[in-house]
């Protein structure tokens, strides 16, 4: 029986001791290579060519270049882009919000437990984002405090979610409520199967990486405030 190939990873950080850190922690997984290291965004992008990293964890605040936009850099490419976990010390921070608007598959605490960070590069290896729903619904909050977005951003935002059928416009106005897809499930009277293949099919309609992105546009088309009951 051939074994898994293990997650290549590479780790970006402008602080050697976080990285040594980093490495000694992750390096102890079975199914995680770490094939380099790297102190600034340039740099990742650099070794991402050339590596072909399969995750990349994301430091936001480095010289050179930051974190924010080298993970646009990144998630821009037109094939083998890495997915990205951004590491951060705010839960809630305005760059984490445009990391994960560019495309970023979630972020992690720098102050997390060792065994969930381990978790966290698994998750995104395998399609799933890193943010519970508890942390989306932070993040939905900090948006709606902020200035309303402008009318051309919620124009376009109602015209891409205008391709979707109702039924996957009321999942998608539910994932930018936070909710899971169990209280999807429940709220809309679906099963947990049937939620799935509607995010799948909103992601794929309109093509974003995680279903962060797709709150993200919900929020900007308004529509986190209107009447979704069937």
């Amino acid at each position: 029986m051939t074994a898994p190939t293990a997650i290549r990873l590479l780790i970006v950080d402008d602080d050697p001791l976080v990285r040594a850190g980093l490495t000694f922690m992750l390096g102890g997984a079975d199914d995680i290579e770490i094939v380099g290291e790297a102190a600034d965004g340039a740099e990742a992008v650099e070794l991402t060519g050339r590596l072909r990293p399969d995750v990349v964890l994301m430091d936001i605040r480095m010289p050179t270049m930051d974190g924010l936009t080298a993970t646009e850099r990144l998630r821009a490419r037109d094939a083998d882009a890495p997915e990205v976990v951004v590491l951060t010390t705010f839960h809630a921070d305005e760059q984490v919000l445009r990391a994960l608007r560019a495309g970023a598959a979630g972020f992690v605490l720098k102050d997390t437990p060792p065994a969930e960070i381990v978790a966290a590069v698994r998750r995104v290896a395998a399609g799933d984002p890193v943010l519970s729903p508890a942390v989306t619904r932070q993040l939905m909050s900090r948006v709606a405090s902020a200035a309303a977005p402008p009318d051309d951003r919620a124009g376009r935002a109602r015209a891409r979610l205008g391709t979707l059928g109702e039924r996957e416009r009321e999942v998608a106005v539910s994932v930018g409520r936070g909710h899971s897809n169990a209280e999807i499930a429940a709220s809309l009277y679906m099963s947990l199967p049937t939620v799935k293949t509607h995010v799948s099919r909103i992601l794929a309609k309109l093509g974003l990486n995680n279903r962060v992105q797709i709150a993200l546009l919900v929020h900007d088309a308004g529509l986190l405030d209107e009447d979704t009951t069937p």
